[in-house]
């Protein structure tokens, strides 16, 4: 059984998030909304809208700068994928999150091929938003442990996307059999 979770306006920006949302614009255009707005208890604060505090920015120049008191959201607005404040009532493209909590139990490679066939891959948590969603979408499924996209290979741990591991890892058998979780 697997259940997917929509998130509009919930994409949460690291520099590996600018390279995703590159990738995901192509060569075209990349203006959209991107989850981000104003700390309605610090109104000079900033908050995604998973509920994470914003520790990456990319601001425009003279940005951000709540033009007549109304601009509450944020939205890539150039090529440069710069950000600018905006009025949340203007339409606009947006980026979303789509994370699929697996409830079917497989090793690590069988999860990791299941993803990679079905979706995209194992999901890499590299920030705030997606550690929060993992772990939110893992407790709705009832399951104390899922696979995530972390490999031990050589000599150093590495996310399936290639990006170096920042945090300490514990140790678990990859021929445990648990659900997984694909970004």
């Amino acid at each position: 059984m697997e259940r997917t979770i929509l998130l509009l306006f919930f994409v949460q920006l690291s520099q590996s998030g600018v390279d995703r949302l590159r990738k995901a614009a192509g060569e075209s255009n990349p203006q959209g909304w991107i989850g981000l707005h104003r700390d309605l208890n610090n109104l000079t604060g900033w908050k995604w809208s998973g509920g994470g505090h914003m520790t990456y920015q990319n601001w425009g120049r003279g940005q951000p700068d709540n033009h007549r008191n109304i601009e509450t959201s944020v939205h890539v607005f150039n090529e440069n994928r710069e950000w600018n404040d905006a009025a949340e009532t203007k339409k606009k493209d947006f980026y979303c999150i789509n994370i699929t909590v697996v409830e079917v139990k497989k090793t690590w490679e069988k999860a990791l091929e299941h993803c990679r066939e079905n979706q995209s891959n194992l999901t890499s948590l590299l920030d705030e938003t997606e550690h929060l969603l993992a772990w939110k979408e893992a407790l709705k499924v009832q399951s104390e442990r899922v696979w995530i996209g972390l490999r031990y290979l050589g000599d150093r741990w590495l996310w399936v996307n290639g990006d170096p591991l920042q945090a300490a890892v514990g140790e678990l058998g990859l021929q445990e059999k648990l659900n997984f979780i694909c970004i």
